[in-house]
């Protein structure tokens, strides 16, 4: 290097970055974004409410729709534009961390064993995890496959 550059290297500006948000700032919109979707999640119980020793078809349904939801949000934020800087945990750890309910689902579990339904608890166990793995791949693939679709249409090539 020689002095010249270093004289030039010293005029650039240094690069702009984007400050992350305050820990205590984050904390507030997951806890904020937790208690909506616990209170969604709690609805739908609410809703369709599951008699013991059965199945648990809304614990099911409620993993497999936010873990569909989740596959949709983290491939639009990560390759369609920047998101809001609170955007991600609000969102994807607050409400769909919320709304998704593993502790349900252990629970449930543990109490179909403890009923004497062990097919029930291993079905449930069995089901949940493969159903919510494919709703998120299923998700992503498809929110990617759409996103890629668009950029195709702006840039006015074929579909």
């Amino acid at each position: 290097m020689t002095a010249q550059d270093t004289g030039a290297a010293a005029r650039q500006s240094p690069p702009t970055t984007i400050r992350p948000p305050r820990r205590s700032l984050v904390v507030t919109v997951v806890a904020l974004g937790g208690g909506i979707g616990a209170a969604a999640r709690y609805a739908a119980s609410l809703r369709w409410p599951t008699p013991g020793g059965v199945f648990p078809w809304t614990t099911f349904w409620v993993n497999v729709a936010g873990c569909a939801v989740i596959g949709v949000f983290l491939a639009a934020v990560t390759e369609a534009r920047a998101a809001p800087p609170l955007l991600r945990p609000f969102l994807g750890t607050g409400v769909l961390g919320g709304f998704t309910t593993f502790s349900t689902y252990a629970v449930d579990i543990e109490r179909l064993i403890e009923a004497g339904h062990p097919r029930a608890a291993l079905a449930s166990l069995a089901a949940t995890l493969v159903a919510a793995g494919a709703a998120v791949w299923c998700a992503v693939a498809a929110t990617r496959r759409l996103i890629e679709r668009r950029r195709r249409v702006r840039a006015g090539g074929p579909l």
